[in-house]
């Protein structure tokens, strides 16, 4: 048996998605920049995936645009903001995606920005005072806070961060490539200027994603060389990956409350049996509570045989990850886990569900985590 449980790295591609893209990329060749009917035929599919994805999250059509993923997004976000807008001090977290952490470091770097970070208590929530206090105490600032992190899952409210930023003239990025379509949006009620999307984390195809601008903000383009995306992205579209997201996002959005009930119930059973077969085991975060009901970051107790762990699932057949799979080439330990002070003896495994994800998987997985521990 087989069991993938890697959803936060990535996730297949549903059927639905493939069929609606097939077309495209058979018939659907011309250049939407053209203006004869070839590449009139293939604006319009971009054109319409804009709008459906638009009036999901409750926006103008004119508030999206298309980018190569969520990490393209973020860059864009970041760094066009503080080379342009005249910001002279930046706020974080040292548990966001490399995305955000290395290009917030390296901008604010190039740009002589000050950079801070908001201090986070045991289980990674962000500290809301103190975020204030930095606000009110610097100049007027970027703030870039996920909205529900990669690793261990714990979420920030939106719609207060939001309102915090407002408060003192704040501009607010959020990274939300771990939650849209995964949750139901309406950012014409959220104060909330960026945000991102990458259509492989919700069963759409790679290389494609979005970032939110508001409407109200004026950034130049990341890229240049084409005016395509209204002046906001250079280069010639992804056609059938923008179909491809949009179809994915229709998809995840019109059944969202199925897949919440679903997957929460997979987790939480993941949950009571690791905690019923493993003494000992622990969470990292704070899976219970207000965290990603998509990702489980288990805590395993002390093992000399642990670092082998991984290694032996991958040999049963069960994917999972030892923390952000953007990172997993890497030496390191996770910057996440040490940005929460989590235990270095303790080896950490992140479980990540989708909606195709089953009960049977679930339980193989902890029949042969249980088995390792019993044997080690």
């Amino acid at each position: 048996m087989k069991a993938y449980l890697d959803n936060a790295a990535t996730t297949p591609i549903a059927p639905e998605v493939v069929q609606e893209m097939i077309p495209v990329m058979q018939d659907a060749f011309g250049n939407p920049s053209s203006t004869h009917a070839f590449g009139r035929e293939v604006r319009a599919k971009i054109e319409r995936s804009r709008r459906s994805i638009a009036k999901m999250l409750n926006v103008t059509p004119g508030e999206i645009i298309f980018t190569s993923g969520g990490t393209e997004a973020d860059n864009m976000a970041i760094r066009c903001s503080l080379k342009t807008m005249g910001l002279k001090h930046a706020i974080t977290t040292d548990i966001e995606h490399h995305a955000v952490l290395d290009t917030m470091e390296d901008v604010c770097r190039l740009e002589g920005v000050k950079l801070s970070k908001v201090r986070l208590d045991e289980k990674g929530y962000v500290d809301m005072s103190h975020l204030e206090e930095l606000l009110k105490n610097n100049e007027r600032s970027f703030v870039s806070i996920m909205h529900a992190n990669n690793e261990i899952g714990n979420k920030i409210d939106l719609a207060a961060t939001g309102d915090l930023c407002e408060k003192y003239d704040a501009i607010f990025h959020s990274d939300t490539v771990q939650t849209m379509a995964h949750y139901p949006f309406d950012f014409s009620q959220l104060k909330i200027h960026f945000a991102t999307c990458s259509a492989h984390k919700f069963h759409g195809p790679k290389g494609i994603g979005f970032l939110y601008m508001n409407k109200g903000l004026n950034i130049p383009s990341m890229l240049t060389g084409g005016g395509q995306e209204r002046g906001m992205r250079a280069g010639t579209e992804n056609v059938y990956g923008i179909v491809g997201l949009a179809k994915a996002m229709e998809i995840a959005n019109s059944h969202v409350e199925e897949h919440i009930e679903h997957v929460k119930g997979l987790k939480f059973h993941m949950i009571d049996q690791l905690e019923a077969q493993i003494p000992g085991v622990k969470f990292n975060g704070d899976p219970k509570g207000d965290a990603l009901y998509t990702v489980l970051n288990v805590s395993l107790p002390p093992n000399e045989k642990s670092g082998m762990l991984l290694f032996n699932l991958d040999i049963m057949g069960i994917a999972c990850s030892g923390g952000s799979a953007c990172s997993s080439g890497a030496s390191l330990g996770s910057h996440v886990l040490g940005g929460i002070h989590a235990d270095p003896n303790r080896q950490a495994i992140r479980f990540s569900f989708s909606r195709y994800t089953t009960k049977e998987e679930i339980d193989y997985a902890i029949e042969k985590l249980v088995a390792f521990y019993k044997e080690h």
